[in-house]
Parts: C-alpha cells; sequence; structure tokens
C-alpha cells in the first residue's frame, strides 16, 4: 500500500514509525513531515492546509489511504474531498469535526445527547461575557470557541483573571479568529485522562488509556501547553470506569453525530476529568492526541495498517486489536520560552546515543535541518517515549535518554508518570 500521513509533529512521526512496522506499506510519505521522520518516509513540501495540493499528490501517486493528524486539515474538510474522489481517508468529515472545531457546538451537542460535562455559557461579545464573570463568580474555565492549538484555554481562579482571560481572548485577540467567541465553564475538579477510540461509525474499539500533562512545570504549574508528556496506561482509569465512559460519553457521541447527519468515522478521543460525580467531558477532539498517540502506539501490536483498513471498510467488528501490557512513558522537550514565545533555530546533539538505549524512540515535534545539522523549530521539540516493564522501568530509561540529548534552552518536566508510579505501588 501507498500511505500519506498529513502532519509535521510528534503524533505524525509516532504515526509514520508505527506505519512502517506493517509489511503491508510499499510507500510511505509524509506532508510535509519532518526531519524524524525521514528514516522510514518521503516527505513533501505540501503545507497541511493545502487541500488541493494535497488532493493532486495523492491523485497523482496513487495513494491508497491518507491519515490526518493535525485537527485543521479536517476542520476545513479535507476527508470529504478525499472521500469524494474516492480516496481511503482516516478522519471524520467536516461536519462531524465541529465536535473539535467549535467548542460551543461541542458543549450544545453533549446539553441535547445527554453527555456528562460541565455547566457552560456561551457568549459571541466580551462585555456580556464579563458581566456573567460578575454575577457567577470564579474559578471559572475560559476557552476560545475554535481552534487555539491546546493553548486557547484559561482556567481563571478569580474574577480578574477571567476578565483578563476575555480580553485576551476576544479583544486582543490572542488566537485570532478562533476567539470570536468564548464559552465560559465551570471548573472541573479531579485528575484528567485521556481515551481514545477507534470506529467505523458502528463499532468502537477502545484504545489503552492515558494521561497527558498540560502544565509547563513540575506538579501542575505554569501555563497550559499543548502537552509536556504522557504515560500509558492510566491506573486511575480503572476498567469499570473505562465501562462506564463508553456507555455514558463514547457511544452516545458516536450515536448522536450519526443521528443528527454527521456520521463519524476515525479517531475520536475524549478529554476527560474523573470528578467525585462521575467522568466528564472536558473536550472532544476529532483526531488523535498529542503526545498521548507517542505512548499509545509503542504498546500497539496489532498491525497499525490492517485497523485503518478495516476502520475505512466498516469491518472493525471482526478485529481483534492486541495491546503489550507493558507502560509507555513520553517527555517532551520543550524550547525555552513555551508555551509563550520561544527560541528556534538551536541546534541538537544526542538523538542517536538516545535511541541506541532499550526501548526507547525520540519523536520529532518541532525539528529542521539546517546547515548539515538538527534544529529546533518549534516550542515543542522532542518527544523522548520509553518502554518498559513497569512506570519505574519506563521513567528511567526515557530520562536517561533525556539526558544525552542537548539543545540551548532545553527544558522539560521531571515529574511524568510519577503520580502513575505511586499508584502502581
Amino acid at each position: 500500500m501507498r500511505i500519506l500521513v498529513i502532519g509535521s509533529g510528534g503524533r505524525e512521526h509516532a504515526l509514520v514509525w508505527k506505519l512502517a512496522q506493517s509489511p503491508k506499506v510499499e510507500a510511505l510519505y509524509c506532508a510535509p513531515g519532518n526531519p524524524g521522520m525521514l528514516r522510514q518516509a518521503r516527505c513533501l513540501p505540501i503545507k497541511t492546509d493545502d487541500i488541493d495540493g494535497l488532493m493532486h499528490f495523492a491523485t497523482r501517486k496513487g495513494i491508497d489511504l491518507t491519515v490526518v493528524g493535525p485537527e485543521q486539515p479536517l476542520t476545513l474538510g479535507i476527508a470529504d474531498r478525499f472521500r469524494e474522489a474516492g480516496l481511503r481517508m482516516i478522519g471524520p468529515s467536516k461536519a462531524a469535526a465541529e465536535i473539535e472545531a467549535s467548542k460551543a457546538f461541542s458543549k450544545s451537542f453533549m446539553d441535547r445527547h445527554r453527555i456528562p460535562t460541565a455547566r457552560a455559557q456561551v457568549f459571541d461579545e466580551p462585555e456580556s461575557a464579563i458581566r456573567y464573570v460578575k454575577e457567577r463568580g470564579a474559578p471559572l474555565v475560559v476557552k476560545a470557541d475554535g481552534l487555539a492549538a491546546g493553548k486557547g484555554v484559561v482556567i481563571a481562579q478569580n474574577e480578574a483573571e477571567a476578565v483578563r482571560a476575555i480580553d485576551l481572548i476576544m479583544r486582543r485577540k490572542a488566537f485570532g479568529a478562533a476567539g470570536s467567541r468564548v464559552v465560559l465553564e465551570d471548573r472541573l475538579e479531579g485528575e484528567e485522562v485521556s481515551f481514545l477510540i477507534f470506529t467505523d461509525g458502528k463499532t468502537i474499539i477502545p484504545m489503552v488509556t492515558s494521561q497527558d500533562h498540560k502544565r509547563v512545570f513540575d506538579q501542575d504549574q505554569g501555563p497550559n501547553t499543548g502537552g509536556m508528556g504522557a504515560y500509558s496506561p492510566a491506573p486511575v482509569f480503572t476498567e469499570e470506569l473505562q465501562r462506564r465512559v463508553l456507555r455514558e460519553i463514547v457511544r452516545p457521541a458516536i450515536d448522536g453525530l450519526a443521528r443528527e447527519g454527521r456520521p463519524y468515522q476515525g479517531i475520536l478521543y475524549a478529554g476527560l476529568m474523573l470528578t467525585s460525580d462521575g467522568p466528564k467531558v472536558l473536550e472532544y477532539n476529532a483526531r488523535f492526541g498529542d503526545p498521548e498517540t507517542q505512548v499509545i502506539l509503542t504498546r500497539l501490536e496489532t498491525d497499525l495498517v490492517e485497523i485503518f483498513e478495516a476502520l475505512t471498510t466498516g469491518t472493525l467488528d471482526g478485529l481483534q486489536v492486541r495491546w503489550s501490557p507493558k507502560v509507555s512513558v513520553c517527555v517532551v522537550l520543550a524550547a525555552k520560552g513555551y508555551p509563550a514565545t520561544y527560541e528556534t533555530g538551536r541546534f541538537i546533539t544526542g538523538i542517536d546515543e538516545a535511541e541506541s538505549k532499550n526501548g526507547v524512540a525520540v519523536f520529532h515535534a518541532g525539528t529542521f535541518l539546517h546547515d548539515g545539522g538538527l534544529v529546533t523549530a518549534g516550542g515543542r521539540v522532542l518527544g523522548v517515549t520509553a518502554v518498559g516493564d513497569d512506570f519505574q522501568q519506563a521513567r528511567e530509561r526515557a530520562y536517561d535518554a533525556v539526558s544525552r540529548i542537548r539543545f540551548e534552552g532545553m527544558h522539560c518536566r521531571m515529574d511524568i508518570g510519577l503520580k502513575a508510579m505511586a499508584r502502581s505501588g
């Protein structure tokens, strides 16, 4: 098979890495890709939002399957265009992807289908949003309605912080058009987990559980990021909780979208808060998470191409997906200043030495080649991922590999997986 992966981050590198292990793959392409993928795929100078360019390449090259990593192409309708042209695609339609593209739509959808989530109000102009804050009080969660690369969420501890967040999003347009509306949401207390599934629109196959680390500093301090690390499995997310989430949150979403004329095919990600009242939805994403993908795919034993083929042909019900009992830990190496203004162009060394260690894979997230060397090109630069028999071994392998990598201003959290290790005994 000839497969095209769309995207350039750590999630897409993990997808390329896993797909390349399949004997079914004849040729693997990535648009635009990154230097880490060059060992497994041919990278193309086509941007992720260039739907016409991607269509032209897929048609000319006879691509058998296209996998979309980031959310933007899905919200632009790439899946609709490809399927209309007879090209197989992993990713939902533009209508179905609105469950991620608009937090206001997602909230109203959950209300309609009685899916547990925090109480929220949607506002189109800042004055009414600020009045609501003064009436409702804090803490509140302030969310830009549209896509903001995982950064359009502010947890406001008091009214002043909420007002500043509204001003930042709606008046100062920190996230562009994504902030034309805001969602003001009651803050949920508990622990966050990530739950992802494969679905052909009818059958649901859960992936192994994982837990992301959104805050930039240890002990969940500092601003939200796109994700500073992850681990799998998530011991706090018991089998009983998983069954409840499938029954109350995942199945109602898939069935509800179908009933509303938005049948969903692809990957659905449920970001959950485990509250004292049970699991509630923080957000739905219409694709793989990042860095959850890195820890999930390093535990996948079934051929990913087989899963994708069954997904596109509506035959997931006949597939048994196998997972390794081992655990996986991913530590994100970030550039100085991230998630605010960050430095780029810093030379990176030590990746080969890090990957020579047992059970380690280094996934590139924000890198490019310059003057014959590898340099930083993003806020999240690398995802150092290690598999082990238990959390202690996986953590030791991951942080040993981290210690061998260098670039100026490199920053990472040092507590990824500690919570899981404590729970695992």
